[in-house]
């Protein structure tokens, strides 16, 4: 028997290659009617930024909203995003959007964040978008290497030239 899928987990880092990759991820629940999930991890602050910060902004209110500022800017370039992706895509395709269940920004580390997501949310299938740096460099990146490594269920790393 095939393998069918029914919840997809699409992890973002808001680039360029992420958005092939989310075409990559509706194309699949298209042709298995499986719901998506979108998730965009930020990394958490290291000790030496979080002691900056306390050096740097002494109002504990400013600091807080510092911090928060963070994933709210996470989640409105998130928005934003999916609102260039749906606009552009053809009008029969339009009616996809309604396969996005979820889209949650979070503060953890990627890669921790995808796995425990993808357990969460029971997701049979995660995609995410390989770096386009070159084999020069890291062909996939530190992410994507991580959840391959460590992930229960298929992941498809789309690269960059797809």
């Amino acid at each position: 028997m095939l393998t069918s899928y029914k919840n997809i987990l699409y992890a973002t880092d808001l680039s360029a290659n992420s958005t092939k990759a989310f075409r990559h991820a509706v194309a699949l629940a298209k042709q298995s009617g499986a719901d998506i999930h979108v998730l965009h991890a930020v990394e958490e602050l290291s000790d030496d930024a979080r002691t900056t910060l306390m050096m740097f902004v002494l109002d504990q209110k400013q600091r807080d909203e510092a911090i928060n500022n963070r994933t709210g800017a996470a989640k409105k370039a998130l928005d934003e995003m999916q609102d260039k992706f749906w606009s552009s895509v053809p009008d029969e395709d339009k009616p996809l959007r309604e396969h996005v269940k979820s889209t949650e920004v979070v503060e953890a580390y990627p890669a921790e964040a995808i796995l425990n997501h993808a357990q969460q949310k029971g997701c049979d299938l995660i995609v995410l978008g390989a770096h386009a740096q070159g084999f020069s460099h890291t062909f996939l990146g530190s992410v994507p290497k991580r959840v391959l490594r460590r992930s229960q269920v298929p992941t498809l790393v789309v690269p960059a030239s797809s």
